[in-house]
């Protein structure tokens, strides 16, 4: 027998999005109220709905530059946090705040945050993964380090839920951006079996650049060398590696956890 009410699941859903989505703002209502403070920085509407509040939200878009992107009913719906009480299960609108998709790769670093660096890696699967649990986690940007065709980028899009919508996304050599991140003192940590701490024994907070190798040949010499602390998974099986997507779903939640404590 299920020991809670649905009030409880309400509320402990509602306690979660208030703890953790602290960038989204859903809802008609708390979407203008984003765009009058100049909190938001991008706003997702209900494509092909002609709500009189959609149409105050575009036009306040359009006073303050904030970019629109629209989507279908069911992709609003997916990304938006839990109905509170009395709230529909459908919002019409949401708005990101607290971070700025469009910035500059100078911009990314000069504000800092959490950074991550896909270092060479491959497939378009696990580049689209990679971006949406960064974008889930809070992170500010995320850096690849790999020359895509547009054809290949549209699948890394696709792959990642269109979380690219909401987080910047820059292509650049590994060696450029840790140039900047010396530049601008963002420190850089590195994911890789040569390591000699656990995650937990590491420094997620601050400003950082946390770099990730590729599927087989893992990070490259020059990140390594640049590496302020490099940090090993614990494994304990025959298998020598885990899944990249493992692997940086791992450190996402241990740098949430250590900059939330």
């Amino acid at each position: 027998m299920n020991p809670f009410t649905d009030k409880d699941i309400r509320q402990a859903l509602e306690e979660k999005a208030i703890r953790h989505s602290v960038l989204q703002r859903r809802g008609v209502d708390a979407v203008i109220a984003a765009l009058k403070s100049e909190e938001a920085t991008l706003v997702l509407l209900e494509r092909d709905n002609s709500h009189p509040d959609l149409n105050e939200i575009r036009k306040l878009c359009l006073e303050k530059n904030v970019k629109i992107e629209e989507g279908s009913r069911t992709d609003v719906w997916r990304m938006a946090l839990p109905a509170k009480e009395g709230e529909p299960e459908h919002p019409l609108a949401l708005a990101l705040v607290g971070r700025t998709p469009n910035l500059s790769l100078e911009e990314v670093f000069e504000k800092g945050g959490v950074i991550w660096l896909l270092d060479g890696v491959q497939y378009a699967t696990n580049m689209g993964f990679c971006i949406r649990t960064a974008e889930v986690s809070g992170a500010d940007a995320m850096i690849i380090s790999n020359k895509m065709s547009h054809s290949e980028r549209s699948a890394v899009k696709g792959s990642s839920m269109r979380a690219t919508r909401f987080i910047p996304i820059h292509y650049t050599e590994t060696e450029n951006a840790l140039k900047l991140a010396k530049q601008h003192n963002v420190r850089v940590i590195v994911a890789e079996d040569v390591g000699t701490i656990a995650p937990w024994e590491s420094d997620l907070t601050g400003d950082v650049l946390i770099v990730i190798g590729a599927e087989r040949d893992g990070v490259s010499q020059e990140s390594l060398d640049a590496a302020e602390q490099i940090i090993r998974l614990p494994m304990e099986g025959f298998i020598p590696s885990y899944n990249l997507q493992v692997a940086i779903s791992a450190l996402a939640i241990e740098a949430i956890r250590q900059r939330n404590d």
